[in-house]
């Protein structure tokens, strides 16, 4: 297997830009570090200041054209919390140059915020439902109700159809324990429902965030060689720190680079940091990448040409648009 850059991953620029544009969660979901992480040091309920994701967002249009695959909203928040969200979602649609897409719960697209999403032109919408049944949704996705999110999918899918949008509306759902049994009805129904695609994800410990998910990883890889990471090849994330990071699911601060209003992501993903951050990852030697060291999601992102991943689910739809 060929680790390094080749394919979509690009050494010039990150293929893929990460922004959690808010720290602010209206739910409690059961594999998430969420609830801890609100209770921690790290937490203060920051959002996304808009002119450091302006600036970001003139950077990918200057140095990622033919690099950046896509700008992903998504990680440690729900991204529609943020009271400038639609603004700069129409920020990054009409000035980036790339593929916008957001990740969402879903409980909060209601008529109006539907309606602006589509007039923004969004490439794509995830929601994360992770359930078929209220019963299984209640205990998976605390403080949800099905029937909302359920209702505010459907809505969003017509509306998309009845207005000829270009968005592409997938669903998605983090197998685990509680709710396997209903992975193929759940696949099913959004499919009948006419979603552009349904994404059945693989469980991880956002990088060791969920203890009892990363004790269960680990003990399933003893004795197994790891491999490396996919993430220091492939993305850059902006949080609502200001800061630039290399890991999406970092809840504690320990993947952080820099802060971005002092630097840039070319400069950041063609310096010192990456570049040492790589070659321990080649050389499963994490003495000063502690962080990483700890982490058994390696196993979960997979590499271009080791399988289909949300990579090739994106370019599939970019190939659609041309």
């Amino acid at each position: 297997m060929k680790y390094g850059f080749y394919d979509r991953l690009k050494e010039g620029f990150p293929s893929q830009v990460i922004v959690d544009a808010t720290e602010i969660c209206n739910l409690a979901c059961v594999h998430c570090p969420h609830p801890e992480f609100k209770k921690s040091k790290h937490y203060d309920g920051r959002h996304l200041n808009v002119e450091l994701h302006h600036k970001m967002v003139c950077e990918v249009k200057e140095h990622g054209k033919g690099m950046t695959q896509y700008i992903r909203y998504t990680s440690n928040g729900e991204p529609l919390v943020h009271p400038h969200i639609y603004e700069m979602l129409g920020d990054a649609v009409a000035n980036s140059g790339v593929f916008v897409t957001l990740t969402t719960n879903g409980t909060l697209l209601k008529g109006k915020a539907i309606d602006r999403l589509l007039e923004i032109g969004l490439d794509l919408v995830d929601v994360s439902i992770d359930a078929l049944t209220p019963e299984t949704y209640s205990k998976i996705r605390v403080n949800g109700d099905l029937k909302i999110t359920q209702a505010n999918v459907i809505n969003l899918i017509q509306k998309a159809r009845q207005t000829s949008s270009r968005t592409k509306v997938v669903v998605s759902f983090v197998e685990q324990p509680g709710n396997r049994h209903e992975a193929e009805g759940f696949e099913m129904f959004w499919k009948s429902q006419g979603a552009s695609n349904v994404v059945i994800r693989r469980l991880h410990s956002a990088a060791g965030g969920v203890g009892n998910i990363a004790e269960s990883l680990r003990s399933q890889q003893a004795g197994e060689a790891r491999r490396p990471c996919l993430y220091p090849w492939e993305r850059i994330l902006l949080n609502p720190r200001g800061e630039l990071a290399f890991c999406p699911q970092d809840w504690v601060h320990g993947s952080v680079i820099a802060n971005y209003a002092t630097t840039t992501i070319k400069e950041a993903w063609r310096g010192e940091f990456y570049r040492r951050l790589r070659e321990a990852h080649l050389g499963n030697d994490f003495a000063k990448h502690s962080f990483c060291g700890q982490c058994p999601d390696w196993k979960a992102t997979r590499w271009p040409g080791e399988g289909r991943s949300y990579a090739d689910m994106i370019q599939d739809f970019k190939s659609q648009q041309s």
